[in-house]
């Protein structure tokens, strides 16, 4: 069976070389991907076949590469991921048009009724999952329409895309992943740069909850083609990416048992309840009042950070391969606790603002229960490229936090 394994994946990002590892370490199989250009992450690398193609994020391209690569391929079990929310969005809407893959994600109709945020904030209301106080617009408000006393909550306040997928369309200078808006007169400007740019859906107004990067959990589902929720994992950010378009990035997690969150199990509900499969990803963030956890948003797809799942053991090659069809309806919930990094640990330790969360991973560093997603020996083992260009991406990390991310302490 391992032998007629083939992983495809439309990206070329951190999350496709998360991915591309966790079937190497499971399988010992190479991936194949597909990209617009080379990126750092998968660059050189010994486990991945990448392949530049300018516009595979044209639907036609897409149909038309990926049918003949699976016509080159008979035979094989190829099973494909998006590893963006415009690829994994594309693969969502044509998967029927795809047969010869086993694509595990969510069914197309069930996509345009939660992939986007004000959507799913509607679902939220029915299952108990608590959000940030939230505002939707669809056009660019007056001021007066959106003052502290209109919105219900002070400023400053969070401006954000409903749909990441059509915002990433409509590029222009400035362009952010979120906005923090300091006034009314700022909260139009954001909205008018948006508009103007030719981004078509809501815009969400939120309430800033309180807090740094520590206050934040990420949580990783994988449901199977029943519809089964089969497996979940937590984890404690120690660090997110700081940089305009990189902004809520997990860079550092300590992932943590699920059982010890109640929301987990809503979440679940939701996610059966909805008929929901394959791979599904939460943003999620403490306010430091109790039990009160806000959920920010669901992506259809693994996260960027996917190898914080499979490096506390719960490889996410296997949960898609093995639990996909398997007829089963068990549902592991990680108790493991591990510290995952991309960005070099001296890095998480020093702008973690959490200090008992920096002794966790500190602790779990020395026990060897540590992972870094780009260290992987396998690929760098006998190939400088590899090397020379991971040991540069980590060192443009510490610029990168000194530049957008200086300490608060």
């Amino acid at each position: 069976m391992e032998k007629s394994i083939i992983p495809v994946f439309l990206g070329a990002d951190l999350n496709c070389y998360n991915f591309a590892r966790a079937f190497h370490e499971a399988y010992g199989v190479k991936s194949y991907a597909f990209g617009r250009y080379e990126i750092s992450a998968t660059k050189y690398s010994k486990i991945i076949n990448f392949k530049v193609v300018p516009d595979i994020d044209n639907e036609d391209t897409m149909l038309r590469v990926l049918s003949a690569f699976a016509e080159e391929h008979k035979g094989a079990k190829m099973y494909l991921f998006g590893c963006t929310d415009d690829y994994a969005a594309m693969i969502i809407r044509r998967k029927a048009d795809l047969p010869q893959f086993i694509a595990p994600s969510p069914a197309a109709d069930l996509y345009t009724s939660i992939q986007k945020k004000a959507e799913f904030y509607e679902i939220c209301e029915k299952f108990g999952i608590p959000y940030p106080d939230t505002v939707v617009l669809s056009d660019v408000p007056e001021e007066g329409a959106v003052t502290a006393e209109a919105l219900g909550f002070e400023y400053p306040i969070v401006v954000k895309p409903s749909s990441s997928v059509d915002y990433w369309k409509f590029p222009f200078d400035g362009m952010k992943k979120v906005y923090f808006a300091k006034d009314p007169a700022d909260t139009v400007r954001i909205s008018k740069e948006i508009y103007a740019a030719g981004y078509p859906d809501r815009l969400i107004l939120q309430k800033v909850v309180p807090g740094g990067d520590s206050h934040m959990r990420v949580l990783t589902a994988f449901s199977d083609e029943n519809g089964k929720v089969r497996a979940m994992c937590l984890g404690h950010t120690m660090i997110e990416e700081h940089t305009p378009k990189g902004l809520g990035n997990h860079a550092a997690i300590v992932t943590e048992p699920v059982k010890n969150y109640a929301f987990a199990e809503n979440i679940k509900n939701m996610l059966e309840a909805l008929h929901y499969t394959g791979f599904s990803n939460f943003d999620i963030k403490y306010t430091g009042e109790g039990d009160d956890f806000r959920v920010f948003e669901i992506n259809l797809r693994q996260g960027r950070s996917n190898f914080y799942v499979t490096s506390c053991g719960m490889n996410i090659a296997r949960l898609a391969v093995e639990k996909w069809n398997d007829g089963g309806n068990d549902c592991i919930l990680n108790e493991n606790v591990h510290f995952w990094r991309f960005v070099p640990s001296a890095v998480a330790f020093e702008y973690t603002e959490d200090k008992a969360l920096v002794e966790t991973a500190k602790k779990l560093k020395k026990e060897g229960k540590s992972t870094s997603s780009l260290l992987y020996k396998y690929d760098l083992r006998l190939n400088p490229l590899r090397t020379v260009c991971v040991l540069e991406m980590l060192r443009r990390q510490k610029k990168k936090f000194k530049t957008y991310y200086p300490k608060s302490n």
